[in-house]
């Protein structure tokens, strides 16, 4: 597992990464990202901290948009968990009503009153900051969703099972309330150790990447 995670972080950080602001027209409308975050390191090089894809046809571009541009945390996951570390680090007690999800029409009037505004405007701000300043990401071509589920399950897999693959002690993932985020290292509670990538897998893999290069 090791020998095929450290091959993977290697083949990805041969690629060029993307940082703030980005350019849209670099990144492929169906396909999966892989990030990175300033001050991790595993294999020699930046480690992975997420693997992601998208469900809808043509919203990679969307989706990035979501996590890192878009300041709702409940159209990301990935925002709500960067949110969540950042409110517990700082012992804040807004945590409790950033865990509130807004999405509905009756749950914005639900707790109309009850969430501080201003605090959750001023929380989405930090969560926009941290991202686009510490993260850089890739990007590649997989047009099939069927496809892109499987290879970001397997590829998740394989980073969370490599025993090399840990954070640095300044991480700050580890002040997250969720228990699979500190264990795995990654930035991620789905998909986690199940089946990883084979060497042919991998072969295939890296094939794709450097044809849609």
């Amino acid at each position: 597992m090791s020998d095929i995670c450290h091959k993977l972080h290697h083949l990805f950080s041969s690629l060029p990464k993307l940082g703030f602001p980005f350019e849209v027209n670099n990144i492929p409308q169906n396909g999966i990202y892989i990030l990175f975050e300033n001050g991790e390191i595993a294999h020699g090089v930046d480690r992975i901290v997420r693997i992601g894809t998208h469900t809808g046809n043509n919203q990679l571009r969307s989706r990035l948009k979501q996590h890192f541009i878009t300041e709702n945390k409940d159209r990301s996951i990935f925002r709500k968990n960067i949110g969540r570390a950042l409110l517990k680090r700082d012992v804040d007690d807004f945590l409790e009503q950033w865990e509130i999800d807004l999405t509905t029409r009756e749950a914005k009037q639900k707790h109309l009153g009850t969430i501080s505004a201003e605090k959750l405007q001023k929380t989405e701000k930090r969560v926009t900051e941290y991202m686009q300043r510490n993260f850089r990401f890739i990007t590649f071509s997989v047009a099939d969703k069927a496809d892109r589920l499987q290879w970001e399950s397997k590829m998740i897999s394989t980073v969370s099972s490599c025993e090399e693959c840990r954070p640095s002690t300044n991480w700050l993932g580890f002040h997250s309330p969720k228990d699979r985020i500190i264990e795995s290292g990654l930035w991620l509670v789905n998909e986690l150790y199940k089946q990883p990538l084979s060497e042919s897998d991998f072969e295939t893999l890296e094939r794709m990447i450097w044809n849609d290069a």
